[in-house]
């Protein structure tokens, strides 16, 4: 990645996440290659947090997500599960409370994010960690990635909001043979399906992820933010409603400095210079 400012290296209380700010992109990297990135104790908390304190922090214009080494994230630590004294003798409601709210507080956070939110997949997204990728608005994938929803190869149903998302991404009739299959969707069908939105050469995943960042970052902060919303809506609510909610936002957007600019940007023609207002 090629940065046109110098980093701000954010401390993430832990050396398994990293995370900087760079020309108003949060860059938040799952540091655990030898373990392709798996959630842990440690990671886990951390990335909850950062996505909160990014999403929250003005000097940050968009969160893109990736991995370090050859793994974007792999999921739970399948070798942890069974084993986690700290709840095994929780009652059934206070585990299903406890996960709803773990599962709130990260890929639910995610989506909340008033911000353009990117993962960037130079290898394996599986479980959780596809949902993670699915939680954010674009998802760029390296050649070589793949993902799979994991779930049925060990037992388990899935969580983290995965059918939800998968369902949006895809429709419900992949979304289904990939939750009921586990079976790996290589990067090729993944695009074509719709599930990534580009697939570019191994080596130029991190250039091309954080240049695509960058542009949005650079953005009209409130015009975007005000784009999500319409976007999440158009799931749920009908026409005129969605006419309704269009309008009021875009009058609101027309009484900012950002508007201006790029209308005077435009007579002028030269690219506008956005501040957020």
């Amino acid at each position: 990645m090629s940065p046109t400012s110098p980093p701000l290296v954010i401390d993430t209380g832990t050396d398994q996440l990293l995370c900087e700010i760079r020309d108003a992109v949060a860059l938040i990297t799952l540091n655990r290659p030898q373990a392709r990135n798996a959630l842990s104790d440690q990671l886990t908390p951390a990335l909850r947090r950062m996505i909160r304190e990014c999403g929250d922090d003005p000097r940050v214009g968009a969160l893109l997500i990736t991995g370090a080494g050859t793994a974007f994230c792999a999921g739970g630590d399948v070798k942890g599960m069974g084993d986690n004294s700290s709840r095994k003798d929780w009652s059934p409601q206070a585990r299903i409370s406890d996960l709803v709210e773990r599962q709130r507080l990260l890929t639910g956070a995610l989506m909340a994010v008033r911000k353009p939110t990117l993962a960037a997949l130079p290898g394996a997204a599986a479980g959780a960690g596809l949902a993670i990728a699915l939680a954010c608005d674009i998802r760029i994938a390296a050649a070589s990635a793949f993902v799979s929803a994991g779930y049925s190869r060990i037992g388990l149903s899935g969580d983290y909001g995965v059918a939800w998302l998968l369902t949006r991404a895809v429709g419900s009739p992949i979304a289904r043979e990939m939750m009921f299959t586990s079976e790996r969707v290589d990067a090729a069908r993944a695009e074509r399906i719709g599930l990534f939105n580009r697939v570019v050469p191994d080596a130029q995943l991190q250039d091309e992820a954080f240049a695509l960042a960058r542009a949005m970052a650079r953005g009209p902060g409130l015009a975007l933010a005000h784009m999500k919303d319409n976007l999440d809506e158009a799931l749920h609510i009908d026409f005129d409603a969605a006419l309704r909610h269009e309008a009021r936002r875009l009058v609101e957007c027309s009484q900012t400095d950002d508007h201006r600019e790029a209308v005077r940007a435009f007579v002028e023609k030269r690219p506008p210079v956005f501040g957020g207002r």
